[in-house]
C-alpha cells in the first residue's frame, strides 16, 4: 500500500476505498489531487467536521495536491446524507457569507497557496445551470434504483425525501467531474456518510471521460459513549472563539474520556505514532493535557493555547495563571450591594438561566472564592455575592459543578 495511504490507515482515516490497489498505484507513479467537500450550512465549522481536513494536511505532507470544495452552490439545497430531516433552507445571502468565513477557517488551519492547496466554491459552475441542459448531459447517467440503493437515500425514505434533496447527489458527482476537468482530481475524501455520492462521482467520471477516479471514506467520529464527535450538552464545540471560548474549546479535549485518548490524539494531532503510544501508555491525564494542548495550538495558535493551558493548570491546583482563565466584567455597584448568585451564575455564563443558576446552589455545585482566592461552596437559595470576596487585582473566581470556571473583574 502507498505510504500516504498507509499513514491514513494507521491513524484512522481508512473506513472504505472504491479501488485500494488502483489508488495506491497511481499515488506511487505520480503526486495526485484530491478534495474535500464541505457545505456552509452554519457560520462557522465544528471540530467534528475537521476530521477530513486533517488527512488533506496528511496527504499535502506526502505530496500530494488538495482541493477543499465549499459547497455554496449544494449548501443551496442541502445534503439529506447522514440526516434525518431535511435541512432548514438559508438566504443566499447567509450562505454567501458562511462560506467566506469557512474559507477564512480552513485557510488559517490549511494554508491554501494556490498550488498545493487551495479552495473552491461550486456555486462558480452550479449556480448558472441551464436544468434542461444539465438532466440531458448528467442526469442521463444515473439510476434511480441504483440511488435508492446507497444507505443515506434508503434510511431518508423512511422519514420523507424531498425532491429537491434527491438531486444532491448528481451535484456532487458533477463538481467531481468539474474539478476533474478544472485540476485534473482524481480523489474524493470524507466521512464514510458520504460514500453513496463519492461513488456516484467516480462513476460519473468513468462515463464521461473514460478516465479513473477513486473514493476514500474515513470512520465517522463517535465518541466511547457513542455520541457524536464535538457535541456537548452546550452544543457543538465551534472552531470560532466568539461560539465556542478558546479556553471551553481547551476543557473539550482535556475532559474526553479515558477511552478515546489515543484515538483523539491519531485523528486530531500530527504526533508521531511512537509519541502516541508513548503518551498512550503513560499517565492518561498528562496524555488528555498534551491532546488539549495540541488541539488548541493547531486551531487557535500557540499563544492561546498557552493560555489555555496556564488557565486549566490554575483552575484545578497545577500552578498556572488564573488571569488566563475565561473572565466576565461585572458592574462593581452591583458586587458592593450584594450580586444574587442566581443572577451572577447566569449572567457570567456559567449557567444557562437563573432557575438552572439555583438548582446548581441548591445542590451544592456552586462556588465562589474569598478575598484570598480559596473557593467556598455557596449555600442557601441565593446568596449575595459580595464585593468583600474580590482579591487584591479586584476580581473573584466562580466554579459551577468541577469544572467550569470563569474569573469576575469588577468594573
Amino acid at each position: 500500500m502507498n505510504k500516504a495511504l498507509e499513514t491514513l490507515k494507521g491513524r484512522g482515516f481508512f473506513q472504505q476505498c472504491t479501488d485500494v490497489t488502483g489508488l495506491s498505484a497511481a499515488m506511487d507513479a505520480a503526486p495526485i489531487t484530491f478534495y474535500i467537500g464541505c457545505d456552509p450550512t452554519g457560520d462557522s465549522l465544528h471540530i467534528g467536521h475537521l476530521v477530513p481536513f486533517f488527512a488533506f494536511r496528511h496527504l499535502r505532507a506526502a505530496g500530494h495536491s488538495g482541493i477543499a470544495l465549499i459547497g455554496g452552490g449544494t449548501a443551496r439545497i442541502g445534503d439529506p446524507s447522514g440526516k434525518t430531516e431535511m435541512r432548514r433552507m438559508l438566504s443566499y445571502e447567509q450562505l454567501d457569507a458562511n462560506a467566506a468565513r469557512i474559507e477564512r477557517q480552513l485557510d488559517r488551519f490549511i494554508g491554501f497557496d494556490g498550488k498545493t492547496a487551495r479552495a473552491e466554491n461550486n456555486k462558480t459552475w452550479l449556480a448558472g445551470l441551464n436544468y434542461i441542459d444539465f438532466l440531458r448531459d448528467i442526469g442521463s447517467c444515473f439510476s434511480v434504483n441504483k440511488m435508492l440503493a446507497f444507505e443515506s437515500y434508503r434510511k431518508r425514505l423512511e422519514t420523507g425525501l424531498s425532491f429537491i434533496e434527491f438531486n444532491y447527489q448528481l451535484l456532487q458527482s458533477y463538481d467531481f467531474l468539474m474539478l476533474r476537468e478544472r485540476h485534473n482530481c482524481v480523489l474524493q475524501i470524507g466521512g464514510d456518510d458520504q460514500w453513496g455520492n463519492i461513488v456516484a462521482g467516480a462513476d460519473l467520471i468513468r462515463r464521461k471521460t473514460g478516465g479513473e477516479a477513486f473514493g476514500l471514506t474515513f470512520p465517522l467520529v463517535t465518541r466511547s459513549d457513542g455520541r457524536k464527535m464535538g457535541k456537548t450538552e452546550q452544543g457543538a464545540v465551534f472552531l470560532d472563539p466568539a461560539l465556542t471560548p478558546v479556553y471551553d474549546f481547551f476543557q473539550y479535549w482535556r475532559n474526553v474520556a479515558d477511552e478515546d485518548v489515543r484515538k483523539f490524539l491519531l485523528l486530531f494531532t500530527f504526533l508521531p505514532l511512537d509519541e502516541v503510544e508513548a503518551l498512550s501508555a503513560g499517565g492518561v491525564n498528562a496524555a488528555k493535557e498534551r491532546l488539549a494542548y495540541e488541539a488548541t495550538r493547531l486551531i487557535h495558535g500557540a499563544f492561546e493555547a498557552d493560555r489555555a493551558l496556564a488557565g486549566a493548570r490554575a483552575a484545578f491546583g497545577g500552578g498556572g495563571d488564573r488571569e488566563a482563565l475565561p473572565a466576565w466584567e461585572a458592574p462593581r455597584a452591583r458586587l458592593d450591594s450584594g450580586y444574587p448568585a442566581a443572577e451572577l451564575f447566569a449572567d457570567c455564563g456559567l449557567c444557562a438561566s437563573k432557575s438552572e443558576a439555583r438548582r446548581l446552589i441548591r445542590q451544592g455545585g456552586a462556588f465562589a472564592s474569598d478575598f484570598r482566592g480559596d473557593l467556598q461552596p455557596l449555600g442557601g437559595e441565593n446568596p449575595p455575592v459580595g464585593s468583600d470576596r474580590l482579591d487584591g487585582a479586584g476580581a473573584l473566581l466562580l466554579r459551577a459543578g468541577k469544572k467550569r470556571f470563569c474569573r469576575i473583574l469588577a468594573r
